[in-house]
């Protein structure tokens, strides 16, 4: 190795953790010592601005913008992402390269057991605007309030009272080891691409490519591209209630099943299609053929319809 790799990543707690499994990893794959990989920390404006929500002051674009000025100068060589907040359309001159192997896709509920638990009115907070639609559309009385945050931030204002419950990923829990927090939701579809580490390098950048492969995850680098894609044809962005999840089957096929909600979860539309994991139409397919029988409540909320 001619120099330290520098891995560029956000600041906050999880994202470090999972820029130090990228990092461990490599040093395994190619034998380097501990330390090698240098982490490099860049401030995101999504990182900076916290008092409202995501997608009311410009998107996923705000955890990434950064972080790919940085990758494009030349001032790191990757940059470590979680999947769920990439745009689904990345300029060309950067291509995700790698994904680690997926971990838990689900959401846990924090504040009770069960949505069926939870007592009538109660407020959630969450600035997804999936998971409100997701939770309306099963528990109409709920009062959603918009919770930023880093995972520690979001428990300590449940804890303070600000609201009675709280939905977050199980994958970063876990690597904040947390894992005995909250309840998993096995009813809900998660956003695409939850649970996924990805690396991004520059595309010309071949040697940095290479270097990365042997830490790739096929299989959840194939149903990860497949739900990118149904995402990206769909045209959504972070006002869409999008939930999609994609999973290999047996035979090598992946299954891909996925839902589309009206923002206040009155209207719902759930689909699936089974392909090659090779086939990129399929999923573009399944996202026009569910914009094409989508609800007016529903169509108007994505570009594609």
């Amino acid at each position: 190795m001619k120099r330290p790799i520098i891995l560029g990543t956000r600041g906050s707690p999880l994202a470090l953790a999972q820029a130090s499994q990228v990092a461990a990893r490599l040093e395994v794959a190619h034998e380097w010592p501990a330390g090698a990989v240098e982490i490099r920390v860049v401030k995101t404006t999504g990182d900076r601005v916290q008092d409202r929500p995501l997608a009311d002051i410009g998107g996923k674009a705000l955890w990434t913008k950064e972080l790919d000025a940085a990758l494009l100068a030349g001032d790191t060589d990757i940059s470590v992402h979680s999947m769920k907040d990439v745009e689904s359309d990345r300029p060309p001159e950067m291509c995700i390269a790698a994904m680690l192997r997926r971990a838990d896709t689900r959401d846990r509920l924090i504040g009770a057991a069960s949505i069926a638990d939870l007592k009538q009115g109660a407020i959630v907070g969450t600035s997804s605007p999936r998971r409100a639609a997701q939770l309306l559309s099963v528990r109409p009385d709920l009062n959603i309030i918009p919770i930023r945050g880093n995972v520690d931030t979001r428990l300590a204002k449940l804890a303070a009272g600000e609201c009675d419950a709280t939905l977050l990923a199980a994958a970063g829990l876990d690597r904040l080891h947390h894992g005995e927090i909250g309840f998993p939701l096995d009813e809900l579809l998660p956003a695409p691409a939850q649970g996924a580490i990805g690396i991004e390098c520059r595309t010309a950048d071949q040697e940095t490519r290479r270097m990365i492969a042997p830490i790739n995850h096929p299989a959840t680098f194939a149903a990860v591209t497949a739900e990118r894609i149904f995402t990206r044809t769909l045209g959504g962005t972070c006002h869409t209630p999008i939930a999609a999840l994609a999973t290999l089957a047996h035979d090598g096929t992946l299954h891909l099943r996925a839902e589309l909600y009206s923002e206040d979860g009155r209207h719902g539309l759930a689909d699936e299609a089974r392909f090659a994991k090779t086939d990129h139409k399929a999923p573009a397919a399944l996202a026009r053929a569910m914009l094409k029988r989508a609800p007016p409540e529903i169509a108007r909320l994505f570009a594609g319809g």
